[in-house]
Formats: structure tokens, sequence, C-alpha cells
């Protein structure tokens, strides 16, 4: 696997997440997202403002949103994630495959 990355940076688990977010925290936001479904859904257009606003709004009533980025999406999943976590103001928990958790204090 090394040889994957010999020229590129190996990304870690830790620049998905914020840094003020310790890891029993995570590991029981990761617990809880496992029984969601995606509610909030990020297609060919990419993160308009519509989504946004509905991801904040369902992030201001859940606390804790899964969103999926269809295969349509040209995005990449980590960039994505992160891009829905700064324009909300909430965490990036986790991202896999192409489904992102976020979750709001």
């Amino acid at each position: 696997m090394l040889g994957l990355w010999a020229n590129h940076e190996v990304p870690s688990r830790q620049t998905r997440v914020r840094k003020d977010m310790d890891k029993r925290k995570i590991r029981e936001l990761r617990t809880r997202a496992q029984s969601l479904k995606a509610t909030v859904y990020v297609g060919k257009d990419g993160i308009s403002e519509s989504v946004v606003q509905e991801l904040s709004a369902q992030l201001d009533k859940f606390k804790l949103v899964k969103v999926k980025l269809q295969p349509s999406s040209e995005m990449d999943r980590d960039e994505a994630g992160r891009k829905l976590a700064e324009s909300t103001r909430s965490a990036l928990v986790e991202v896999r495959g192409r489904t992102a958790v976020l979750a709001k204090d």
C-alpha cells in the first residue's frame, strides 16, 4: 500500500475531523450515525446554496446528519465534506465512501 502513496501525502482520519473533538466524542457520533439514513443529497450541481440551507436546517434540528454524494457529483468526497462543514459551521465526523457525517453542537 505504501507504493501507492510514495509521492503523495497519505490522508489520515485526523485531517477529516475537527481538532476540538476528542476521540470519545467522535466514536460516539460515529456509532449514532450508523443507524441514520442519508437525508441530504449532493448531485451533479455540487454544493449549492439550497443544499447548504437544507443541511443547516437539519443540523439545527437533529444535530447529526448524513450527506450522500451522488455518483453524478464530480467533487472529491473529502473536499466536499470539508466544504459542507465549513459552510454550515459544523464538524465533519467522518467520510466513508460517498457518505459524509456532520455534527453540530
